[in-house]
């Protein structure tokens, strides 16, 4: 990493998750302790941080994106002090920790909605999204939940609807209370002081509503529709002009970076879904007042190939200014990518790698997915298996979350090595174990040990770590930018189809990177790239 800069500007993450990472009780889920067993595993990538799904206690409706205690750890991934112990030992091996923060909403069961259901006038009747049906007893307007049908549920206790937007169980808090807001940063303290990196912030332009409650407008037939992955949704219908990114969120998210400014090298990535992405990325991200950086869902979706990508670095490198982004092309919302971008490739190796390749080399930081340096396609999950609301809500036009949320494969052995015990959470697809970490630890030429060789070259290229992004037009199906620092400038061409490319060199480079083992070159002057095969050069 370049030591002029933040660790973060640039830096690589590793998404783990945690019920899928390593069982060492043999209940079948995935537990702190086993995380800490494998980190030394994850440092050998080269990576920079860790980023922890939700580990707190929780009813596990939404399989920990409910939260009932926001300093407590759930008992089935351990207790505090394995926490801390997981926290010591990613700092001895160099990581640093980044853990997820769900602010927006609690579980029904968190006793800050206990309480807040019980009356119109106690402590906490305000702390959450309240408001009286219309005339006819229907909810208060038109807003839905990610998760299917309206985004309110009645509460015979108070008489009243509650907003959720998602799951019922997942009241939706009222930001608009400034005591909602100081005890989500006194939470948040709480985990700093225990030796946290930084947060990953869920669904962090959810946290505001309009407190006129209008209703959302429709979508315009024509237009393209919402930012859901899950295109039968009926919640891609709407325009979300109301019920989420509203102005005031500006403010709070200021009072986050004040309480980050206290914890010196801390970071905050926010994950933002929104019908205006990068207008909201380069909100959120402005100056040195708010979010570090933002979480990009434009490479998670199902558009893929060539000029979808430089699509969207173009659109970041005109709209996004001096923000910062953080860049996924996997995470545990939605199909894997070599599944996603896979389709009737002939060599899924050669796609994860120049995939991977990709995305180490785009402007701004990097997270990657439990099992992506494995090179893992989506599992196959049957219905009777599901434990994904989500997907047994839509099946099966939408499978879920859950083949992307399978354990990881430690050895090829029965259930991949995650668990002694006979039943892991969600069955380990096949596939996997000839995929499994100790299978490849033996291949030099792996997938895991080309990643391994791939980060490790990019982590020493400032150039590549943090430098500027000049995109380079009219190359066909070849893409085409130079990274470029004041001591360094790296030529980037990248193939990510299955046709040799052969096109007239768009720029003259000194020397081609062997390092990096790709077969990219340039011949009589052409540059030609073949299939998933990429060039990088120094100019």
């Amino acid at each position: 990493m370049n030591q002029s800069q933040p660790w973060w500007k640039g830096g690589i993450i590793y998404q783990i998750y945690p019920r899928s990472f390593l069982d060492t009780t043999g209940d079948g889920i995935g537990d702190l302790q086993g995380i800490t067993e494998r980190l030394s595993y994850v440092a050998s990538l080269g990576v920079d941080a860790i980023w922890l799904s939700p580990f707190f206690t929780s009813p596990m409706k939404d399989f920990g994106y409910d939260v009932s205690d926001y300093r407590g750890v759930d008992p089935i991934f351990g207790n505090l002090d394995d926490y801390r112990a997981l926290v010591a030992e990613a700092h001895r091996l160099g990581l640093k920790v980044i853990i997820d923060q769900v602010l927006s909403h609690t579980a029904d069961s968190h006793p800050w909605f206990a309480e807040s259901r019980t009356s119109r006038d106690n402590p906490k009747s305000d702390w959450y999204v309240w408001a009286d049906p219309k005339p006819d007893g229907n909810p208060p307007n038109n807003w839905l939940s990610i998760f299917g049908g309206s985004a309110w549920a009645w509460d015979s206790r108070r008489g009243q609807y509650y907003l959720h937007n998602f799951l019922t169980s997942q009241p939706d808090l009222n930001f608009h209370n400034p005591e909602v807001r100081q005890a989500q940063l006194d939470n948040m303290r709480f985990w700093l002081d225990l030796g946290a990196d930084g947060f990953r912030l869920d669904t962090v332009n959810f946290y505001y509503h309009s407190q006129g409650l209008e209703n959302n407008p429709a979508v315009r037939e024509g237009d393209s529709k919402t930012f859901v992955a899950n295109s039968i949704n009926p919640y891609t219908y709407q325009r979300h002009v109301y019920d989420l990114s509203q102005p005031e969120n500006l403010a709070f998210l200021g009072e986050l970076r004040s309480l980050m400014d206290e914890y010196p090298d801390t970071t905050l990535v926010g994950e933002i879904g929104d019908d205006n992405p990068l207008q909201r990325m380069a909100e959120y991200t402005q100056g040195n007042k708010r979010l570090h950086m933002a979480y990009s869902f434009d490479l998670l979706s199902d558009r893929q190939g060539p000029e979808w990508v430089r699509d969207v670095v173009r659109r970041f490198q005109n709209g996004l200014a001096g923000g910062w982004p953080c860049w996924a092309l996997s995470n545990h919302d939605v199909v894997r990518v070599v599944s996603r971008w896979g389709q009737g490739v002939d060599d899924p190796k050669a796609l994860a790698r120049i995939l991977m390749a990709l995305l180490l080399s785009l402007r701004g930081s990097v997270s990657i997915y439990q099992g992506e340096e494995l090179g893992l396609p989506e599992a196959e999950v049957p219905f009777e298996a599901l434990q994904d609301p989500y997907g047994i809500e839509f099946w099966p036009e939408f499978k879920g979350r859950d083949g992307c949320r399978t354990p990881m494969p430690w050895t090829a052995d029965q259930n991949g090595g995650f668990t002694s015990g006979s039943t892991p959470w969600l069955p380990v697809d096949r596939r996997h174990l000839e995929m499994a970490v100790a299978v490849q630890e033996e291949d030099s030429e792996s997938t895991l040990n080309q990643v391994r060789r791939l980060i490790r070259w990019r982590q020493q290229q400032p150039a590549l770590v943090g430098g500027d992004l000049s995109l380079i037009e009219d190359t066909g199906d070849a893409l085409c930018w130079v990274r470029r620092t004041e001591d360094q400038a790296i030529f980037v061409a990248l193939n990510v189809t299955g046709t040799e490319l052969r096109l007239p060199a768009p720029v003259s480079i000194r020397r081609a990177f062997g390092e990096p083992g790709f077969q990219g070159r340039i011949e009589d002057g052409d540059l030609v790239l073949p299939p998933y095969q990429a060039l990088f050069g120094e100019l």
